[in-house]
């Protein structure tokens, strides 16, 4: 079964939306955090532990995917659900953010993009034909268009004609596409140019996906404005009745900032990275859980959190784990930050069904940047 967006509620003073996914594993409200497990797992956690956080679509990394163990395996294995042992839906990107980080300009052809194996050096091509295939074979709910992902810093001559190459790549993935029962996302690119921006959006609009994402906007040499401004350019030619995905967004602010104006969908590694280094999110801003004042503080990382963590642990006992390499410290870390992005998006679900997300927004962005932790 294709996914299906139902628009429920339109916040009175801006583009934010509460509305509902409806999937092969069941119906989830939007705005959404989808934690990302990029080689069919989330990084130190169960299927069991993803889902009782309250996360619904969950995503794997086609490119990892196909050079390990390979889509036929996983496609033998019955599919990424069986294989991950997964109960709910799973979004597959393209591969083509890996990919443009191991390429050189030289090596992207109107066929497609030539590159080392990060693992071996082996030569490899992919192509939006072959990155559709490995995604029918992973078989994946939702699948993602093969595009260009330039630099942010990318000239306005250089983004136009990626542009338009990133549209004609679209088609050629369509064209192959053959799981009926996975959604296909077309991806809008332009960098920080309105024309480009508008140029994408309509064009890819036209090639009628099931779903729209925005992309080129987690770049790291991007500036926030930049960002907040691709969302702007690109949403007045997005459908209304589709799911609109910011891709590799997960920065709190950045998730407000961008169900403000009109995007449903976000993902990104950030919960489990900063995890691993000891960083939690609270509502008071990042805790580094390694400081010394959590020595003997025998007290949640929050105390209105209700994720396992901080049902059942400390920030002494937390810090302890870390400070001795305790794989357990970044699980618990991890459940509570992949949590604490859920509950925003509940907590958003809510503010702009009460036409109150601006308010929202001020009430966070006051607590969050009250004091450094």
């Amino acid at each position: 079964m294709k996914i299906k967006y139902n628009l429920i509620h339109e916040d009175k003073k801006t583009q934010a939306r509460y509305g509902t996914l409806k999937t092969n594993y069941g119906e989830y409200e939007t705005p959404m955090f989808m934690p990302v497990g990029t080689q069919a797992t989330v990084k130190t956690l169960s299927p069991e532990e993803v889902k009782a956080t309250g996360a619904g679509v969950i995503l794997a990394n086609t490119y990892h995917l196909w050079l390990r163990p390979g889509e036929d395996i996983v496609a033998k294995a019955g599919g990424l659900h069986k294989f991950m042992n997964y109960d709910g839906p799973i979004l597959t990107d393209s591969g083509g953010f890996q990919v443009f980080s191991l390429a050189k300009p030289k090596d992207i052809s109107e066929e497609g993009v030539m590159f080392k194996s990060h693992i071996d050096g082996t030569k490899l091509m992919l192509t939006p034909e072959k990155s559709i295939a490995i995604q029918n074979k992973l078989d994946s709910d939702i699948a993602m268009s093969f595009d260009e992902c330039p630099p942010a810093s990318a000239s306005h001559e250089y983004l136009k004609n990626s542009v338009e190459r990133t549209v004609r790549w679209a088609k050629r993935g369509l064209d192959v596409h053959q799981n009926p029962k996975q959604s296909l996302f077309g991806i809008v690119q332009g960098g920080p140019y309105a024309d480009l921006r508008k140029y994408s959006a309509i064009e890819t609009v036209k090639l009628d996906f099931d779903g729209y994402s925005i992309g080129g906007v987690a770049n790291d040499d991007e500036a926030k404005e930049d960002m907040y401004n691709a969302i702007e350019y690109s949403i007045p030619y997005l459908p209304k009745d589709k799911p609109r995905y910011l891709m590799g967004v997960g920065e709190p602010i950045d998730i407000i900032e961008g169900v403000i104006r009109g995007i449903d969908m976000f993902d990104c590694v950030i919960p489990t990275r900063i995890a691993r280094h000891g960083n939690a999110f609270t509502r008071h801003g990042r805790m580094n859980i390694k400081n010394a004042k959590y020595k003997e503080d025998f007290t949640p990382i929050e105390e209105d959190c209700d994720c396992y963590a901080c049902k059942h642990y400390t920030k002494a006992y937390i810090r302890h784990l870390i400070n001795v390499d305790e794989t357990f410290g970044a699980r618990l870390l991890s459940i509570h930050n992949i949590r604490f992005l859920i509950r925003l998006t509940e907590q958003l679900r809510i503010a702009i069904k009460e036409d109150r997300i601006l308010e929202y927004r001020e009430e966070f962005i006051r607590s969050y940047y009250e004091k450094d932790q």
